[in-house]
């Protein structure tokens, strides 16, 4: 009589645990995200600009900074949109997030990148690069909620 309840117990505990990870990764969640980042160099360049996440029916302002080093000339704008996913919370946006790349636009171009950042959070965004700007660098991007 015993073993059976110190069994029951156990299996409690076992489906317990397993029923809490599975709603923990079950709870990460995406949003929409709107950003415009203005960008100039020579050699090192900065970025700068903002943008909007939209998560969970709420709009949160969003100020993004950054530098690269590398091959960087001209100045440039580019409007993003795309997707955030695995957030649980809109402050999971915030970070830092890095990226190596290279690229050309004289007029206007287009640009798709995919970022995460140290609390997992994956930003797949497309957009419109609009001026001069040619680069082969790294570069790191810092977004922060307002």
């Amino acid at each position: 009589m015993r073993s059976s309840h110190s069994f029951r117990a156990g299996l409690v505990a076992l489906v317990a645990v397993v029923a809490a990870s599975l709603s923990t990764a079950a709870l990460a969640d995406s949003g929409t995200v709107r950003i415009s980042i203005y960008k100039a160099g020579w050699f090192v360049g900065g970025s700068g600009g903002d943008g909007t996440l939209t998560f969970h029916g709420k709009r949160y302002p969003l100020s993004i900074g950054g530098l690269s080093a590398g091959l960087v000339f001209g100045a440039s704008k580019t409007e993003f949109v795309g997707k955030v996913r695995s957030i649980r919370d809109p402050s999971d946006i915030a970070g830092v997030y890095g990226a190596g790349g290279a690229g050309a636009a004289v007029g206007v171009g287009v640009r798709a990148i995919v970022l995460t950042n140290g609390k997992g959070a994956v930003l797949e965004l497309t957009g419109r690069q609009i001026g001069l700007m040619a680069n082969a660098d790294l570069s790191g991007m810092a977004i922060s909620l307002r």
